[in-house]
């Protein structure tokens, strides 16, 4: 292909590294979206378990003694 008298010679290539940008730039903000939500989701780990959960509740004077030693005793 001859280009001589083209206003334009490179625009194919500047259009298609464009082109390349923008698809990297979408694939990016996916794989953020995506890592956010994952982060965003609770999920029962070493320092969310039932006992845990179990001796916030107690603490924060949502249960008495008498259940927080009986459900204590349920999760052995």
């Amino acid at each position: 292909m001859h280009f001589v008298g083209h206003p334009l010679p490179l625009a194919g290539i500047f259009f298609g590294v464009l082109m390349v940008l923008f698809w990297l730039l979408v694939l990016v903000a996916l794989v953020l979206l995506i890592r956010y939500l994952w982060l965003a989701t609770p999920r029962l780990t070493e320092g969310n378990s039932a006992r845990a959960l179990l001796e916030e509740r107690y603490v924060r004077g949502e249960i008495g003694k008498e259940e927080f030693d009986q459900k204590r005793r349920d999760l052995r």
